[in-house]
């Protein structure tokens, strides 16, 4: 019952007491002062390889089970895109082969053993596919999370901050969809539109539920349903998301990683001279790994029917050596 009443209440605030903010621009000044001020640079010692991870303690995951509780589970990655478009500029390949040479399955004798298999090939990085950024994604001035320099072996990857160090024990931890479309009584954010600190905390205020240390932070805007009711724009010069002021916030929090069914970056981003100042200043100065391109409509739906925004969130990159993400299916736990 309480779940429901704050649910009825969200409603209520989103409808008649919050509107999205508008924030101002940042001088590229300003952001440099930001990323020094927020930087988590030795915190968790010198040749720390995980970042914000490490805030998801033994005590957080066994927290975040103890969400589990009708055992529904909800996909958060797109089915893999095959067809170019505009968004999607490098599609997903996918060739099926017959074990033993054959071409196909046409002639075999019937009877006999039939096997097949798969290649993939998939340039994950962009805005067309769901994949975790590692935090080796993004360099400023030379320098990736921790001091690190960007130096990468073209065939073997880095020697630092591999996506490796993320795969090795997964992410497991507690789950917050912060749904802003249903919050400010839209389908879907427009194209543009800033994320701030303020919207935040109002949302916050309004649902009862705080980010804490920990935790994974799912931000939807409405992607996926602007596009099933408008069609495809082009994402990649005018999407919604996080003002890169809330970077701040972010550390204040201590989040463990953020997620979105956009790449996280408002575009135009709102600071001078760069493009994706969140990522710069989440990657290389705190330290946090970025889900990118999520599809989060099933997770909206599942978490207005469970009455909660919260549950168990877990997610396991491939363990390549040296490289700087990875495709992946992330799952949510009601």
């Amino acid at each position: 019952m309480k779940n429901i009443s704050i649910f009825i209440l969200l409603s209520l605030f989103s409808l008649e007491s919050f509107a999205l903010s508008d924030p101002k621009p940042m001088s590229d000044k300003e952001f440099n002062v930001m990323l020094e001020e927020i930087s988590n640079w030795g915190r968790w010692g010198k040749d720390d390889q995980l970042g914000t991870l490490n805030t998801i303690t033994p005590t957080k995951k066994i927290e975040a089970s103890r969400l589990v509780q009708s055992g529904r589970t909800v996909s958060l990655e797109l089915e893999l895109n095959k067809v170019q478009d505009i968004v999607n500029q490098k599609p997903f390949e996918h060739e099926v082969f017959v074990f033993g040479g054959e071409e196909s399955f046409e002639g075999m004798e019937l009877g006999s053993t039939q096997a097949a298999g798969d290649v993939f090939k998939i340039d994950y990085h962009g805005f067309g596919h769901s994949h975790l950024d590692g935090i080796n994604h993004f360099a400023v001035h030379g320098k990736m999370y921790n001091g690190y320099s960007f130096e990468p072996n073209v065939p073997n990857g880095f020697s630092k901050l591999g996506i490796e160090n993320i795969g090795k024990e997964g992410i497991f931890t507690r789950g917050v969809l912060v749904d802003f479309p249903k919050f400010f009584g839209k389908e879907f954010l427009e194209p543009g539109q800033a994320i701030t600190t303020e919207d935040l905390e109002a949302w916050e205020k309004a649902s009862g539920v705080k980010v804490t240390s920990g935790d994974v932070l799912l931000v939807r805007t409405g992607r996926w349903k602007q596009v099933e009711l408008e069609g495809i724009w082009n994402f990649i010069e005018n999407a919604s998301g996080f003002h890169a002021s809330v970077a701040a916030w972010l550390k204040d929090r201590d989040v463990a990683a953020i997620g979105c069914d956009g790449v996280s970056d408002v575009m135009p981003s709102g600071v001078e001279g760069k493009l994706n100042p969140l990522h710069e200043l989440v990657l290389v100065g705190l330290g946090m790994p970025i889900f990118d391109n999520l599809d989060l409509e099933a997770l909206s739906e599942a978490a207005s029917e469970e009455n909660r925004n919260t549950f168990l969130f877990v997610a396991a990159p491939m363990r390549v050596k040296g490289a700087t993400g990875s495709p992946l299916n992330p799952i949510a736990v009601f």
